[in-house]
């Protein structure tokens, strides 16, 4: 028997599961897919000659985050690599605005928008100098972060105080209006916040993506180098090389809990395993509480914020394999690695705006990857592995389009979808369909089918808005990876600090299992009460032998690490349990 078992190898669930074995404990991972992967994975299924990301591609999060940093992936062989630029969006009159990793050369460019945006962008990246450091250790660690929230708000008032914390909870158009006179750093900020489905007008959407731009700035949008999947062969590799083991093709079903506490989880095979000290779900909460935890283990008002639970906006997605690069208008758009594709901030309001009322919008915003361009490993010479993807509702009311989609996501519609898809970038891009060898359509359920925590696409566990973030996430509470039930931790996007590639939520589950059984070891030891045997001069004590303080072998206490029995308890046991709690 392990120690622990975390359930989804994700990111998340895979940084838990090495944090859990850096401390010594017995992990195992249980995949339901064919092969470790979660939403970071990259295939030759486009074309064999193309490595083309299936999901997530970008990692500035990856990059700013102490949790990855002190795993050394780098041992385990991951390398990342960056484009010319970081991002571009072009407009159809030919400009673009560019984000550099050199911010004056971003600054130069935006001045060209309009005389003195360029300072205003320097403005912010001052800002960022004073502040980024402890934005980042507080944003990845357990939440409340007191030490680092403690720094963070000491600078926060030497930074500008009330009038800085003002600017960042402003929507970003009105953060952008304020900051810059022309089109080019509106842009940036506001292109930003639909990478996750903050609308230019959601309250916060301007510090959100302020964050976002500010880390493209400082860190750019890097690349694993051989694709997505390069970084979830590292986490795997690492984890074995200290004893883990991940096991594909192990769907699970069901959380076993006995008085209150995780016991064990039952496969979609029927197989029952147990762990000693903590389950780990790498999974959305809404698939954790009430279904893979059934409803009768957990407060009624769980359940009905679960039922109020808001899921971030669908996605439908376009991989291609292109015979050549994107023919843009803008040659500035060329060598960017992520390009945004809408007709000012005006349109990203519409775009928003449709979503919002349930109509499939008539021309989407394109957030795209040029993965060749990022990664010259990704496909032949002068040709480009792309992707692009856009957001649709969740539930489908009518096509803002003149197509008639309804949402069925059929073999037919979906084609119609990718083909306004590219239609868009046509308009950017003239010539760019004629480069096509190879597409595949990724509609927003096979995004589901690929994997269950994408609920109809939703690439970010829940919505990035403020009333579900912090406190907030994935319910109101503290906004820590403990659940209801002992010994159960959530370890997924769902969880505190949310969406993105950075491990901090599988991170804040692992410390917390290991914080609760030392806690619970020293309480138990300290009382005398029930606690499990150590190794002795017989070696350790047989699996079903416990002890209570001195006195002679008990039934296993439900308090302690195990063995836990799948079965009904008895008296016996029940009144034990009573004894230990």
């Amino acid at each position: 028997m392990v120690d622990a078992v975390v359930i989804g190898s994700g990111p998340n669930g895979l940084v838990a599961a090495n944090l859990l074995a850096d401390a010594g404990w017995s992990v195992e991972v249980l995949e339901a897919q064919d092969e470790p992967r979660g939403a970071v994975r990259s295939d030759r299924a486009v074309h064999p000659e193309y490595v083309n990301d299936l999901l997530s591609s970008f990692y500035p999060l990856a990059a700013a985050s102490p949790v990855l940093a002190r795993l050394g992936l780098d041992r385990e062989g991951l390398r990342w690599s960056h484009a010319p630029q970081v991002l571009a969006h072009p407009l159809l009159d030919g400009s673009c605005a560019v984000l550099d990793r050199d911010r004056s050369a971003t600054a130069a460019g935006l001045d060209h928008f309009a005389p003195g945006d360029g300072d205003g962008w320097l403005g912010l990246c001052r800002i960022w100098d004073q502040l980024g450091d402890e934005i980042t250790r507080a944003l990845f660690s357990p939440f409340p972060p007191v030490r680092s929230g403690a720094v963070l708000a000491a600078r926060l008032r030497a930074a500008g105080g009330l009038r800085l914390a003002r600017s960042l909870l402003l929507p970003v158009r009105r953060l952008g209006e304020e900051e810059f006179d022309g089109q080019g750093g509106r842009l940036l900020l506001a292109g930003n916040a639909l990478h996750a489905d903050l609308s230019p007008e959601t309250a916060g959407s301007g510090g959100f993506r302020w964050l976002m731009s500010m880390l493209g700035q400082s860190l750019g949008f890097p690349v694993p180098i051989g694709g997505a999947g390069a970084l979830t062969t590292a986490l795997v590799r690492r984890l074995e090389g200290r004893g883990g083991s991940v096991r594909c093709g192990h769907r699970v079903t069901e959380i076993v809990v006995r008085h209150g506490r995780a016991v064990g989880v039952r496969t979609e095979s029927g197989e029952a395993i147990p762990a000693r000290r903590a389950f780990l779900a790498d999974v959305s909460a809404p698939r954790l509480y009430g279904s893979l935890v059934a409803s009768e283990h957990l407060p009624g008002r769980l359940l009905d914020d679960m039922r109020r639970f808001q899921w971030d906006f669908a996605t439908f997605k376009v991989d291609w394999a292109l015979n050549g690069p994107i023919p843009w208008s803008s040659a500035a758009a060329a060598s960017a690695g992520t390009v945004h594709l809408a007709e000012g901030v005006d349109e990203l309001t519409r775009f928003a705006s449709q979503i919002a009322r349930g109509l499939i919008p008539a021309r989407p915003f394109l957030l795209m990857g040029q993965m060749t361009t990022a990664d010259a490993s990704r496909s032949p010479r002068d040709t480009e592995s792309a992707w692009a993807y856009t957001h649709v509702p969740h539930t489908v009311k009518a096509d803002a389009g003149a197509e008639g989609l309804t949402g069925a996501w059929n073999a037919g519609e979906s084609e119609r979808m990718a083909d306004r898809v590219e239609q868009q970038l046509e308009r950017y891009a003239p010539g760019f369909r004629s480069r096509i060898r190879a597409r595949r359509i990724l509609t927003p359920l096979s995004l589901q089918a690929a994997d269950t925590n994408l609920h109809k696409g939703a690439i970010n566990a829940g919505t990035a808005s403020i009333h579900q973030q912090l406190v907030f996430r994935p319910a109101p509470g503290t906004g820590r990876p403990e659940t209801p039930v002992r010994g159960l931790y959530l370890a997924s996007a769902s969880a505190h600090p949310g969406g993105g590639v950075h491990g901090a939520p599988g991170a804040n589950a692992a410390r917390a299992a290991i914080r609760s059984t030392r806690v619970t070891a020293h309480a138990l030891t300290s009382a005398g009460d029930c606690w499990p045997a150590e190794t002795g001069p017989e070696g350790p004590a047989p699996p079903e032998t416990r002890v209570r303080g001195d006195g002679p072998p008990q039934e296993p206490c439900p308090r302690q690490t195990g063995p836990f029995r799948f079965g009904s308890v008895g008296s016996a046991q029940q009144a034990q349990y009573t004894a230990c709690t």
